[in-house]
């Protein structure tokens, strides 16, 4: 019987014979060794090791669903009609939420007592960082200081008949004080109801007299939902954030960043450990989060972020759910790592992204060249969330191919899914992007060996296949899914579409579409709340002012007005409301175009229109736009210089000079400094002091670090054979102390040390031979520095103990070597980082833009 072996080869190049145009090479690649480290090392392999494969298969790529079978058949988020209502559960699923939404969570308490009602709403179950609007049923509300709902009209609501408190879910939070009074007697509600890390609000009703309780809850008991700004994300690109310290986190909407946040950080999520799954990859992360913060023109002027997240799920969903339409709002494609690092792409097209496939990577292919009747598509509908219709599902304009339809002989539509984007443009570049890729006549799959491990990371494959698939050669297909596949002699099967080249292209006037509907929503007092089509902060003469545009109403007898405040003006708390009227603002072209007084510079503002009646009735503001007031949006030119001034050796401090070229709109500079080698990014590098206020065609002087600093060692250049006691083997001479193998022994030079004091030191090893030489402080205490066996020039540190009094450098018995450039001094707190460094320079305007880079400069600093 022929052994095991030999049947597994005769089996391997079988297979290969039907399946390939060759036998392939051996091919090895370093990303191969954590993938199958990862999944065989401490399973085994075993019908337990089938099953974890095949869990670890589906994994290595997910793909944003958001059109055909694949996304009707995966679990989804519930939608946001269904939110605006409290579920009433024995025991409800948990809740989290990330950028902004509606939503009224589960009730933990309904109860009545007299003629009052008490209902406490779990929110989120983790902490949020604001509510910012409330809503009994349909009628949007405000509360006075003390909690109390103040009427919106038609006496609903009215003489402080409801009462509405809230929670952010603090690690430690506060019981409502109203409910433990009239529950803590039954046990029902005491003050161990604190809610501790969970976002709530709490709801306190009280009953009229018959005649008036219709008047005052024309919809019976109030129902109350809230718009709340959710979980504060850890953003990878801010120094100042910790991700051990949830306190230094910030609110965003960055798809990104959000990403990142439900993988490792959401309690509902995946759970993934940050130190593997974003460290490794951190650069490729902060390119995402930047793509997602990218500036888009608008048709009417101003910009958007590219791709924003706002959302809401339930434990009821796997983590999953919320994944899929995370990533469904960036276009996002995701990559698990076998060493457990995660790979995000969002969608925007980049080489640095591409990874090449050849024929030596291809074991089989099935690719088809055009689609089934039933699988065409030639009409695509993108959704999204609309903040302006209450929350709710609403569309954009739609994609088609009208000749596809006539020769199909009818519509073939099929609905886009974003139900995380609150924003209708973004949705129609997402839709867009899947437009595009429906009417790929190239897909299919391909079985990729272990050599072509890379292309399974990577979001974009080129092929270089002139023997295989010859009309594919140089063609850029999209990984779709990509899965372990070695059970088809393969290493992976990549699900493909072929690549549109135009995908990126975004023309706001004609790609835009247009901004869809909102149905006339009056409230009490029968006013119509305006709908924004667009706030844009136009700079002028250094300052700056809010254009904001709503559609026309269509009724003269309204008059618009603006609102505006700062959205933080310290530890997250908004500045007051700044509000304008504009009672000449004409109607144009369907529009309301009003322009603002000067508002604050270079804040994020929170922005509102309303219409007032002339009897002085207000409409309900309409939903929050934030805008950026940059006052001056031109970035600076490059400086004229930047250079390194002095010599070496530079004992803690560096000193530069920089020249300003003839620029009104150059404000300052600031310089930072990177560990040498690295890419310089303003978000991580360690900037050098405050900014440098510069004037044009001027030049300046700055010192990073302690002037002061002087070496304590004499003669540590060895140009002269004194100031040195030398023991045995140790000569002065040309420059250099010498020694020669033989005898452990050292030469010395007193010097009066400070107990405790840590004394940088710098030194030359040359004519290296054998050994070991080192530095060492002694006295009643001997202190040693690094061992040093090879030639070099070496920094460190040493920290003098009580009785040190004699600096030494020693040879082992067996060292022989050189030592020279011998420096020490004691650092200071002021004194610049030990170490090699790379500086740069950046200017800056007035509003905080940055110019071109200046750098590197590099330096070694003792």
């Amino acid at each position: 019987m022929p052994s095991a072996e030999i049947v597994r080869r005769v089996d391997q190049i079988a297979r290969h014979s039907c399946t390939s145009l060759y036998t392939p090479p051996v091919c090895h690649d370093p990303i191969f060794t954590p993938l199958f480290t990862s999944l065989f090392t401490s399973i085994g392999f075993s019908a337990g090791a089938a099953s974890f494969a095949a869990s670890v298969a589906t994994a290595i790529t997910t793909t944003a669903l958001a059109i055909g079978l694949q996304m009707l058949m995966a679990p989804k988020p519930p939608k946001p009609e269904a939110l605006k209502v409290p579920l009433a559960q024995p025991i409800p699923y948990r809740i989290w939420a990330v950028g902004r939404t509606r939503l009224a969570g589960a009730y933990m308490l309904w109860e009545s007592k007299g003629h009052r009602l008490f209902a406490v709403q779990a929110i989120a179950g983790h902490r949020i960082k604001s509510f910012n609007r409330y809503w009994l049923h349909d009628d949007e509300v405000t509360i006075n200081g003390s909690g109390f709902v103040a009427s919106p009209g038609g006496g609903r609501y009215a003489n402080n008949s409801v009462k509405i408190q809230s929670r952010l879910g603090l690690p430690t939070e506060t019981p409502y004080a109203d409910a433990v009074a009239e529950f803590s007697s039954e046990g029902l509600w005491t003050n161990d109801h604190r809610g501790d890390g969970q976002a709530s609000v709490c709801l306190f009703a009280g009953a009229t007299r018959q005649k008036d309780q219709n008047k005052r809850f024309p919809y019976g008991v109030p129902q109350l939902s809230v718009e709340i700004d959710g979980a504060r994300c850890w953003d990878f690109r801010d120094p100042a954030q910790n991700p051990a310290d949830p306190n230094t986190w910030q609110w965003t909407r960055n798809s990104a960043i959000i990403c990142a946040w439900h993988l490792c950080f959401n309690e509902f999520g995946f759970g993934l450990d940050y130190h593997k799954a974003l460290l490794p990859v951190i650069d490729l992360w902060k390119e995402e989060a930047d793509i997602c913060d990218e500036d888009v023109a608008l048709a009417g002027g101003g910009t958007e972020k590219r791709y924003e997240c706002n959302g809401t799920d339930t434990t009821e969903n796997g983590p999953k759910a919320g994944l899929n339409a995370i990533l469904a709002t960036c276009d996002g494609h995701l990559v698990s790592r076998g060493d457990g690092a995660r790979i995000l792409t969002v969608g925007k097209f980049r080489e640095s992204r591409c990874a090449i496939l050849t024929d030596a990577d291809i074991v089989g292919h099935n690719v088809q060249y055009g689609q089934l009747f039933e699988d065409e598509i030639n009409r695509l509908i993108p959704k999204f969330t609309y903040p302006a219709t209450d929350y709710s599902t609403s569309d954009t304009d739609y994609f088609e191919d009208t000749s596809a339809q006539l020769t199909a002989g009818r519509v073939l539509a099929d609905e886009a899914e974003y139900q995380w984007v609150h924003q209708w443009r973004q949705a129609r570049r997402l839709g867009k992007r899947d437009w595009l890729r429906l009417r790929e006549k190239v897909r299919g799959s391909i079985d990729v060996r272990l050599s072509g491990i890379n292309s399974v990371y990577a979001r974009w494959v080129r092929l270089e296949t002139p023997k295989r698939l010859p009309s594919l050669n140089g063609k850029l297909i999209e990984n779709r899914r990509s899965i372990l596949a070695l059970s088809k002699a393969a290493g992976f099967t990549m699900d493909i579409v072929g690549h549109p080249e135009n995908i990126d292209a975004w023309t706001p006037a004609t790609d835009e579409g247009k901004q869809p509907p909102v149905p006339s929503a009056p409230n009490a007092s029968g006013i119509p709340t305006p709908v924004i089509n667009l706030v844009q902060a136009k700079p002028k003469n250094g300052t700056v002012y809010i254009r904001v545009v709503v559609i026309d109403p269509a009724n003269a007898s309204l008059t618009p007005i603006v609102r505006y405040r700062v959205a933080d003006i310290g530890a997250g708390v908004p500045g007051a409301w700044v509000e304008q009227s504009f009672p000449d603002a004409n109607p144009s072209g369907g529009y309301i175009n009003m322009n603002t007084n000067v508002v604050p510079s270079d804040q994020l503002l929170e922005v509102q229109a309303a219409f007032t009646t002339a009897g002085g009735a207000y409409s309900d503001w309409s939903v929050s736009e934030d805008v950026v007031s940059t006052a001056d949006p031109t970035p600076p030119i490059a400086l004229s210089s930047f250079t390194l001034t002095g010599a070496a050796p530079r004992l803690g401090n560096a000193a530069f000079s920089l020249s300003v070229a003839n620029d009104g709109h150059v404000k300052s500079v600031q310089l930072y400094r990177v560990p040498a080698g690295n890419a310089f990014d303003p978000n991580t590098a360690t900037a050098v002091g405050s900014p440098i206020a510069v004037a044009p065609s001027s030049s300046y002087s700055y010192t990073d670090g302690d002037t002061t600093r002087t070496n304590s060692i004499v003669n540590g250049g060895f140009a002269a054979d004194s100031d040195w006691i030398k023991n045995a083997g140790w000569t002065i001479s040309g420059g250099k102390a010498n020694k020669a193998a033989g005898t452990q022994s050292g030469l010395t030079q007193a010097q009066s040390f400070v107990a405790g004091t840590v004394y940088r030191l710098a030194s030359t090893v040359s004519a290296y031979s054998a050994g070991t030489g080192r530095l060492r402080f002694t006295g009643t205490t001997t202190v040693n520095g690094a061992g040093r066996t090879a030639n070099g020039t070496y920094l460190e540190k040493m920290t003098a103990a009580a009785g040190n009094n004699t600096f030494v450098v020693l040879g082992d018995a067996t060292f022989a070597g050189s030592y020279d450039d011998v420096i020490m001094f004691a650092e200071t707190p002021s004194c610049a980082p030990q170490g090699v460094w790379d500086y740069y320079a950046l200017p800056l305007n007035g509003s905080g833009v940055a110019g071109p880079v200046s750098g590197p400069l590099n330096v070694t600093i003792i």
